[in-house]
């Protein structure tokens, strides 16, 4: 990498952004964040970014982990959105196939429910038309038998048959993570836990931003002609700090996922069915789980940690029982969960369901560029449509000569240079042999290449390099080398940084975690220089994280 993205090297980075004026400053280190650095960078403006938490540990670690084309948006009539962000998903899995895989679909088919027979092939055939499917991948209809046979664990009764599409899995945390890296491989200055206090101001012109570090109290005046409010759910608190938050306003909602053992939920095949309130949900197997949701609830408490309550757990387990009546979930099957928000566009009178996904650009008499709405899969658009904007104000405003246009389409991102969505089959058999070549078992090779894809050479390396010193910290070789790598490479800060955002463990390995986190965090500790009360302070954090993703909020203590 040409700039450090270590973790031991934030202060080093916030200190470097206080140093100059830059062209373009991001609030933000989500997704949306994450993709107008990129953009902005590779069309040569100086560009810095800031993030108040660990990057994605907002909305852009807490989805559905779908890149997916928005059937449901047919039903909005919102036909623009599905065509663009069909469209997408088939560049991010060009340019990232490590972090997006297909992944087909099957949309049971019952009597009396949303979508019959006739609008769910009418539907999926506009659907693929739309998003510019490939051949191989549009629709496909299922009598009853192919449906139960796709998915035994299905309701037998009022069962018709089922539609059979591709949308696309992926690690929303990391795929930001690879966007980032990218941005910072070509010169972004990139800051996690760095918190916009206060605007700076020149006879009312927005021209910088005081930030402190949230890890050290440090404080940074960073000064940019241009500031974009990326923050997702906080876009509304930063446009309150510039005095700005007139007309539109954010509508958060709130989403929750629940994660079962495939042991206990044997699911074979991803399904988008229907629950009895006339809602959508999800069920996908992953990595030896089977998770669930979404809930899609008003939401006005904590922004920063939202929570799963009683009321968010039986309404899913219901759903699942409901559409699974075989497998009689109870609340104490659930391994793990996630609660995310959805920053939505306020409109009157609509329920959380019906309000529009799309994005909306507002630009304050400040100057304050504010993006607020959208959808994981439709960031790289976003990014261009506000990379635009700054390139024609700055053209206008200071006479600069024309910017290039946007080339983020055909961007590999860190980690993607797999040979192509083509290729990466093969890229990942050989990186395997490769892995167990050097003592790593298949199962644990298989993890890291298809986590890190083309940076798992580095891993492996870390692998060979520190197999002594990771049986001194008593923690296996293949999570010593990854955490040595997200430390090294991907600005993990916090023992949560690792476990929730660059491994996914909280919610798909919780035992791996409960197993490791005392030695992680002593290693970390160690490596960090953190006193006895940080040490604490990181464990609490940590084990409230863990006790959020497990206990829900009762109704007691909302």
């Amino acid at each position: 990498m040409s700039l450090n993205f270590s973790g031991e090297q934030r202060s080093a980075f916030l200190k470097a952004l206080g140093t100059e004026t830059l062209d373009i400053l991001v609030i933000g280190g989500g997704i949306t964040g994450a993709g107008i650095a990129l953009d902005a960078r590779t069309r040569g403006m100086s560009t810095g970014l800031i993030e108040m938490q660990d990057y994605a540990a907002g909305t852009s670690s807490r989805s559905t982990k779908l890149i997916h084309g928005g059937l449901r948006y047919l039903k909005q009539l919102e036909f623009k959105l599905v065509a663009e962000v069909g469209k997408e998903r088939a560049i991010v899995y060009e340019n990232a196939p490590h972090v997006t895989t297909p992944e087909w679909m099957l949309l049971p088919i019952i009597e009396g429910g949303t979508y019959g027979k006739l609008a769910t092939s009418v539907g999926l055939l506009v659907y693929d038309f739309l998003a510019g499917v490939t051949k191989q991948e549009r629709r496909v209809m299922l009598s009853l038998d192919a449906t139960l046979k796709k998915e035994p664990l299905l309701r037998k009764d009022k069962l018709k048959g089922g539609g059979y599409y591709v949308e696309y899995r992926t690690d929303d945390a990391r795929l930001t993570i690879e966007v980032m890296k990218e941005a910072v491989r070509r010169g972004v200055k990139a800051v996690n836990y760095a918190k916009a206090n206060e605007l700076l101001y020149d006879n009312g012109r927005l021209i910088g931003v005081r930030v402190q570090d949230q890890l050290s109290g440090e404080i940074v005046d960073i000064k940019a002609k241009k500031i974009v409010n990326a923050a997702g759910p906080w876009v509304d608190t930063i446009r309150d700090i510039d005095g700005s938050k007139q007309g539109k306003r954010l509508h958060l909602t709130k989403g929750v996922h629940l994660v079962f053992d495939q042991s206990r939920f044997p699911l074979n095949q991803a399904i988008y069915f229907d629950t009895p309130d006339g809602r959508m949900v999800f069920a996908i197997p992953r990595e030896g789980k089977t998770y669930i949701g979404t809930t899609d609830t008003n939401y006005t408490g904590d922004i920063v940690h939202p929570r799963m309550t009683i009321e968010d757990r039986d309404y899913i387990i219901r759903a699942a029982n409901f559409m699974f009546p075989t497998l009689n979930l109870t609340p104490a099957d659930m391994e793990s969960s996630w609660s995310g928000l959805r920053p939505l566009i306020h409109e009157d009178g609509k329920s959380p369901s019906e309000l529009s996904r799309k994005d909306e650009i507002f630009i304050a008499p400040s100057g304050l560029i504010t993006i607020a709405g959208g959808k994981l899969t439709g960031y790289r658009k976003m990014a261009e449509r506000i990379v635009n904007l700054v390139a024609t104000q700055l053209q206008t405003e200071e006479g600069r000569s024309t910017f290039p246009v946007c080339t983020t389409a055909s961007i590999v991102l860190s980690g993607g240079d797999t040979g192509g969505s083509r290729g990466y089959s093969q890229f990942v058999q050989d990186k395997i042999a490769y892995g167990k070549s050097i003592g790593l078992t298949g199962a644990a090779a298989d993890v890291l290449v298809r986590r890190y894809g083309s940076n798992v050479d580095r891993v492996f390396e870390l692998y060979k390099l520190h197999d002594k010193e990771a049986e001194q910290y008593a923690i296996p070789g293949e999570w010593f080398a990854s955490l040595l790598y997200s430390i090294e490479a991907e600005m993990v800060a916090t023992p949560h940084d690792f476990f929730i955002r660059r491994t996914g463990a909280l919610y798909f390995n919780i035992e791996a975690l409960q197993r490791w986190k005392q030695p992680v965090t002593a290693y970390m500790a160690e490596r960090f220089g953190w006193s006895a009360s940080e040490t604490d302070t990181h464990v609490e954090t940590l084990e409230r994280h863990i006790r959020d993703a497990v206990v829900p909020l009762s109704a007691e203590s909302k």
